[in-house]
């Protein structure tokens, strides 16, 4: 039993899709059963096999993941065991398991579980020559957890449908009623949460409410369970415009070739609340008995070895470490031109969930 975890269902291939419920109420959900699993898995981790193994809780896309334990394990000798699942399931279940937990590193999409986590005292530090790889912006300013990729907020609509002329320039126009049964929305998807925040911090708790409500009435039917949902349905033309992380674009086209794209991305205005980089990012438990090949794991993926394999991934996510740059065909990070919000004012993504849920969007 040592090697498993009660889970749900599986994520599969590179992509988030699955059929399982998603967000803060499957997470709860799981906090019961996963106080359980924490006694039964108390005792595995001492027995994690020799040169140190590690257990890695990943929420990022599994294909990318894969491809960057196969790389470490090479280079270092030392085992990984991995278990996939959500980044919000996996925050929820380390703080049911406390101490107890098996885990050695979490690995995720955001940082708002990261940081959730870090606040809860949970994560250890990181070594400051991991830190110094990345730049200082795009980590946990206390230290905690380490920033390995990242992904930027756009619009995706149909070209079929709507001409660039007639994009809005912000995200809060979205929330007029011209938009009204034309918008797509995925808002159980984590990755909506930093965009959630950013409106907030720019308009205020009131205004940011207000907004989701005019999004929800604008998006009616059109509201869907992920990204990968809200794509499909945009290039169908079952919606005419949403708002997605750049990734999803570049992975469906290179899918279904680009005979079969109907849709194309633009970015609102720079500096745009809705104009938002998403930082992944991997932390050590405190309670983790392999400290040290914890560390190594996560000097690893911010390296030239593992940041390229970043750079090369069908992920399409940015490279931030080590001076690496994307190998794809896709706006360079360094040409971005977002929202100033920090990491900090990102927070833990508890008053986005609030406001999510007040809109009854959740």
């Amino acid at each position: 039993m040592c090697g498993t975890v009660p889970r749900v269902l599986k994520r599969t291939g590179g992509s988030k899709r699955s059929t399982r419920v998603r967000g803060a109420a499957r997470a709860t959900s799981i906090v019961v059963g996963v106080i359980v699993a924490a006694g039964l898995l108390a005792g595995c981790g001492a027995s994690s096999g020799p040169n140190g193994a590690i257990t890695l809780y990943n929420g990022q896309h599994e294909q990318t993941t894969d491809a960057l334990v196969k790389a470490f394990e090479k280079e270092s000798g030392i085992q990984v065991n991995t278990r996939n699942d959500d980044e919000d399931v996996f925050a929820a279940q380390i703080r049911a398991e406390g101490s107890n937990s098996p885990a050695d590193v979490f690995y995720t999409e955001n940082t708002p579980a990261l940081e959730s986590l870090g606040e809860k005292g949970l994560l250890a530090r990181v070594l400051p020559s991991t830190l110094a790889a990345t730049p200082a912006r795009l980590n946990s300013a206390t230290g905690n957890w380490v920033g390995t990729s990242a992904r930027v907020s756009v619009m995706i609509y149909n070209t079929n449908m709507l001409k660039p002329s007639q994009l809005p320039t912000s995200i809060m126009a979205l929330a007029d009623p011209a938009w009204k049964g034309k918008l797509a929305l995925a808002p159980q998807e984590t990755d909506f949460q930093p965009i959630v925040t950013s409106v907030a911090a720019a308009h205020g708790k009131a205004a940011a409410l207000a907004w989701l409500e005019g999004l929800k009435g604008n998006a009616g039917s059109h509201t869907y369970p992920d990204n990968e949902t809200l794509v499909d349905q945009v290039n169908r033309g079952q919606a005419a415009i949403g708002v997605i992380n750049q990734y999803y674009w570049y992975r469906a086209r290179a899918e279904v070739g680009a005979s079969n794209t109907h849709t194309a991305i633009a970015y609102f205005a720079a500096g745009d609340p809705g104009y938002v980089i998403d930082v992944s990012g991997a932390g050590i438990l405190k309670s983790s008995s392999h400290q040290a090949s914890a560390q190594k794991f996560l000097a690893f993926l911010v390296s030239r070895a593992g940041q390229e394999i970043i750079a090369h991934s069908d992920s399409f996510e940015y490279p931030i470490g080590s001076g690496v740059t994307t190998a794809q065909a896709e706006t360079p990070f360094a040409a971005l031109r977002p929202n100033p919000i920090t990491i900090e004012q990102l927070g833990d993504g508890s008053s986005a969930l609030g406001l999510l849920q007040q809109a009854q969007l959740l």
